[in-house]
């Protein structure tokens, strides 16, 4: 059926609206645990090429210089907590350090996260806790921390880093798939109420990325293959290819996404 011309006024003023500026992050600010290294040294980077400054809290001091220099190379600040993001009340200790520094928080990106490999029967309790205090446990307590400053001033992104196994069981990684399903399932509690708030809660889903922790699954021939057939794009991804997601989710262009679990796998979950 052909559009009035009342209609297509409408939805000409509507379309007017949306601003290529929407994907600016210009003035935020963001907190990205971990985010010195890896992977999180690539959403540092990224949101920074986007216009935000970034704060990160981190375990260890590795890579600070050379995540500093490539911000700082973007005209944007970076400052750095050390902490253990598993004791009680680091959490709301790293937001607060977060508004010292740079005088709001807009973004928070739960990056930081570990995974112990074993088979299901060698596994041992040690490395259970380790694994979901970090992957899980931490995630909840900073997404509490800052959803309750994000309520108070009406707008806020919380971003939250899951795996193709918030989906699937996997092999050899008890402890991270339950991390996992539990991190999409704090994403859509979260969005669930946040929504009311302005606040939109939203999780990455990386599919098979080249990065140190996948080292020895690439290195494994057999294992190797296995996943490559899976994946109609052919390839194991680059970490540059995760960063426009997160920019996107981290921007007023991703105002009405909320309680997404989005996957970035080169179309692994399709097969």
């Amino acid at each position: 059926m052909a559009q009035s011309q009342e209609e297509i006024k409408r939805n000409e003023a509507a379309l007017d609206k949306f601003k290529m500026s929407a994907f600016d992050l210009s003035g935020k600010v963001a907190i990205i645990t971990g985010g010195n290294t890896g992977l999180g040294q690539g959403y540092a980077v990224a949101l920074a090429e986007a216009g935000a400054d970034i704060f990160i809290p981190t375990h260890g001091t590795q890579g600070w210089s050379d995540t500093r220099e490539m911000i700082e190379k973007r005209g944007r600040k970076v400052e750095f907590m050390q902490v253990d993001l598993t004791e009680p009340g680091v959490a709301q200790k790293v937001v607060d350090q977060a508004i010292k520094t740079f005088g709001h928080i807009d973004i928070l990106i739960n990056n930081a996260g570990m995974i112990k490999r074993n088979p299901i029967l060698e596994s041992k309790d040690e490395d259970w806790d380790a694994v979901i205090n970090i992957n899980l446990n931490a995630v909840y307590h900073m997404s509490m921390a800052a959803a309750k400053v994000f309520a108070k001033q009406g707008h806020g992104k919380i971003i939250n880093i899951g795996s193709m196994l918030s989906f699937q069981g996997g092999k050899f990684i008890p402890s991270y798939t339950a991390s996992k399903h539990g991190v999409a399932g704090l994403t859509k509690s979260f969005a669930s109420e946040m929504g009311a708030y302005g606040v939109q809660v939203n999780a990455i889903a990386p599919g098979y990325i080249k990065t140190a922790n996948t080292a020895p699954i690439r290195a494994d021939k057999a294992r190797n293959q296995e996943i490559l057939d899976r994946i109609p794009a052919g390839h194991w991804a680059e970490p540059h290819e995760l960063m426009g997601v997160a920019v996107f989710l981290a921007s007023d262009a991703a105002n009405y996404v909320n309680g997404t679990i989005m996957p970035v796998d080169g179309g692994y979950l399709v097969r």
